[in-house]
């Protein structure tokens, strides 16, 4: 009597893990053995990517802010501060959008930002 081995279900297994490693270069895409372990790397890359496009995305709006401020006349920090100390709630990807599409209105962020800061002195040198 030979043995089971259930063969219907791990051929299946074996041809969902050929189908994820479809255009992948030389044996990765033909051969089980290296398949599985070049799916699994992808897998890896994929989920520890997923964390770290979050952190390029607020880098690249920091980036963004930081131009906009600097051409406004404020440094992105003396800004963020000065939003901070005026009770302006906004992240940085809707103030990034802002200095993008609405200059007018971050003028007037920036306005408030430095009347903010002023204010936030002046208390200080009182204190």
């Amino acid at each position: 009597m030979a043995r089971a081995t259930n063969s219907p279900a791990s051929r299946k297994r074996r041809k969902k893990v050929l189908k994820y490693a479809r255009g992948y270069f030389g044996n990765k895409s033909k051969l089980y053995r290296y398949a599985k372990e070049a799916v699994q790397h992808a897998w890896q890359y994929a989920y520890r990517d997923r964390k770290k496009k979050k952190a390029n995305f607020r880098g690249l709006w920091i980036v963004r802010l930081n131009a906009a401020c600097r051409s406004a006349g404020i440094s992105y920090s003396r800004f963020i501060e000065g939003l901070k100390a005026a009770g302006i709630e906004l992240d940085r990807k809707v103030l990034s959008d802002l200095a993008i599409r609405d200059e007018v209105a971050f003028v007037g962020l920036v306005k408030q930002a430095q009347a903010a800061l002023k204010d936030k002195a002046a208390s200080a040198k009182k204190a």
